[in-house]
């Protein structure tokens, strides 16, 4: 089976509550099957986010969009170095 862009995706078949390991740290639970609707439960460390892809490309795209805003009350946001007692 081939996924986005064209590269190879591995398949793999499992039964409610068998597991699937990504690594040491990551693992893959399938919790329940209802029709052709799979619930999978994610175990992974907390500094690996996890997101739906709908959702990954919505902090996408918003990331991408962030520094192009054109705000005119930014641009008169300075830097101010804090006072120190010795200077």
């Amino acid at each position: 089976m081939m996924g986005c862009g064209g590269s190879p995706v591995l398949v793999l078949s499992r039964k409610v509550n068998q597991r699937i390991m990504i690594g040491d740290d990551i693992e893959i639970v399938v919790v329940d099957i209802r029709g052709e609707q799979v619930q999978i439960g994610i175990k992974a460390p907390r500094d690996i986010p996890v997101h739906r892809l709908e959702v990954y490309d919505t902090i996408r795209e918003a990331n991408v969009e962030a520094p192009k805003v054109q705000d005119p009350d930014l641009t008169q946001l300075r830097l101010k170095k804090p006072h120190r007692p010795d200077e």
